[in-house]
């Protein structure tokens, strides 16, 4: 079993915080207005040149020194990159060409190529970068076929999968030549949506070590999953955190898909940390305890709070929440220097 770890934090995830006006339409913008509300780290994501621009980094090792030196000055860590956008493109079905249009340049002509090129520049990039990690999305082959009904050959789920492999295999070897784990992080809407969705996913890809996993108990709280088991069920893989808030009410009108409502009207919908129904407590607890000791990064996706607001609270939410692993056992001066197999029986009263 893994020793406990101190969770490092906190960190956030830039890429709902993006805009056109400054300090939000630049890295060093953001980074300084991170900075300023106390994060330590920030998870960059690759899809906005005005923020990382993935290319120049790649290839030029002085674009790479300016990227880190732009944080540092602000006394902040690159924990990530993030390629999500990227992700999906590589492996989404035909039902959303129209989505996928607005997620490349308008002068691609064949999205799922370009996709695994970008994916690979981004590999460079963090190597470049200094990063070891990328959070990424599986893509959604099969999403469309996730209810059965009409019934589904499970033929196709088999193909889906081999085909998800065929695609993502280059990839990852792209990124282990990087040195770069791959975090996939289960998302509804995504083929990877779950545990067992992304076991199978990996045991396509031949149980790659770099296939890791980014833990986000706010899609499993919506799904009705037990957040906290998956911890102790794949802690080993664990290897990104995004503390995202969300709650499932209930409703007698509308169930798990949300009657194509509103975030704010569905039943399951993402809230700000401690808005919501998830006991941090417990999920910071469990972390540290399986040895997780990766950042703590918030992810604001709240359907009521401003994400200002969302973004000063988040660090010292997290900050809070963060447990400083103890050295020593609590009983470790009763433990003494040992028992000698004598001393041993008489304590057991085995021996007078």
């Amino acid at each position: 079993m893994a020793r406990p770890a101190t969770i490092q934090g906190p960190g956030v995830f830039l890429a709902q915080f993006i805009g056109d006006a400054p300090p939000f339409d630049s890295l060093a913008g953001l980074a300084g207005w991170a900075a300023g509300l106390g994060f330590r780290g920030v998870m960059v994501p690759t899809h906005d040149a005005r923020i990382l621009d993935v290319e120049a980094v790649a290839r030029d090792a002085a674009r790479a020194d300016e990227v880190r030196a732009a944080l540092a000055d602000r006394g902040l860590v690159l924990t990530e990159l993030a390629a999500h956008r990227f992700g999906w493109l590589l492996a989404h079905h035909p039902a959303y060409a129209v989505a996928a249009e607005r997620m490349a340049p308008r002068e691609v002509g064949d999205r799922v190529a370009w996709a695994g090129a970008r994916l690979r520049l981004v590999a460079r990039a963090c190597r470049a970068l200094g990063v070891s990690r990328c959070a990424v999305f599986s893509g959604a082959l099969l999403w469309p076929y996730v209810h059965p009904w009409p019934l589904r050959d499970p033929g196709l789920i088999a193909e889906g999968f081999a085909e998800l492999a065929r695609r993502w295999r280059p990839i990852v070897e792209a990124f282990d030549a990087a040195g770069v784990d791959l975090c996939v992080e289960p998302h509804p809407g995504c083929d990877v949506h779950d545990g067992v969705t992304f076991e199978r996913f990996r045991a396509a890809l031949g149980n790659h070590p770099r296939v890791k996993l980014l833990y986000d108990p706010s899609h499993m709280v919506i799904q009705g999953m037990d957040h906290l088991g998956f911890i102790d069920a794949y802690a080993a893989l664990i290897a990104a955190f995004h503390v995202k808030d969300a709650e499932f009410r209930r409703s007698a009108r509308s169930g798990a898909f949300g009657g194509f409502q509103d975030w704010i009207d569905r039943p399951g919908r993402y809230r700000s940390p401690g808005d919501g129904a998830i006991d941090f407590r417990a999920v910071f607890s469990r972390l540290s305890q399986h040895g997780y000791g990766g950042w703590a990064t918030l992810e604001w996706e709240c359907c009521l709070k401003r994400a200002e607001d969302g973004a000063r609270e988040g660090a010292a939410f997290i900050a809070r929440h963060i447990i400083a692993v103890t050295r020593h056992e609590f009983d470790a001066a009763l433990q003494g220097r040992g028992l000698a197999p004598g001393e041993i029986a008489r304590a057991l009263g085995l021996q007078p």
